[in-house]
């Protein structure tokens, strides 16, 4: 009987031993996970939901957004920063898309520089609205990481091939601000075509 015990104990051992391999070589997969690397991978191609004409643009009333919510900064500005906050209070129009809950305004915090005053502020989505430039670069910089596990082989022996979890990254884009230019094209003349 204790044969028996030691030959299952020894193809336990075995066993344990290969899946603490397996576990390193993820282990090693994950850490080669630098956030360069991950910045570096494709973005998911993703169709506007919003499709408006040059016409249907000019159209639509200028809807300007300001902040529903401003929390003061005893802080003091930087002068430093005086020609790129100048440049990005600006107000630009651009049409904003809540690619995870479709239709549903989006709700975000801003304060682009130290010394300026947190502000929350409502967006509509899927129409053409006016707002600070800063308000739709932040955004535009709402995207996450997807992580997923693919088993791919890891390596061949001479029995067989093994395979084992691979981590693949893909990066999704969550908010989205789209530049609105109502200009025609210089080409086209006053009345387009």
């Amino acid at each position: 009987m204790s044969e028996k015990s030691k030959a299952s104990s020894t193809y336990a051992q075995k066993e344990l031993d290969k899946a603490e391999k397996q576990f390193e070589k993820f282990d090693e997969s994950i850490k080669e996970m630098t956030l360069d690397r991950m910045n570096e991978t494709p973005k998911v191609a993703q169709e506007p939901q919003t499709k408006l004409s040059h016409d249907e643009i000019a159209k639509s009333k200028d809807v300007y957004l300001k902040p529903e919510r401003t929390i003061s900064c005893r802080d003091k500005f930087n002068e430093q920063y005086r020609k790129s906050y100048e440049y990005d209070k600006e107000y630009v129009q651009f049409i904003a898309e809540n690619k995870e809950i479709i239709g549903e305004a989006i709700e975000i915090w801003t304060r682009p520089y130290g010394g300026m005053p947190a502000e929350f502020w409502r967006v509509p989505t899927n129409k053409p609205v006016w707002g600070p430039r800063y308000l739709a670069e932040q955004i535009k910089s709402k995207f996450y990481h997807r992580l997923r596990m693919e088993n791919k082989p890891v390596e061949t022996t001479g029995v067989g091939t093994m395979y084992g979890s691979m981590v693949v990254d893909t990066t999704v884009q969550r908010l989205d601000a789209i530049p609105v230019s109502s200009r025609k094209s210089v080409f086209m003349g006053k009345g387009g075509f």
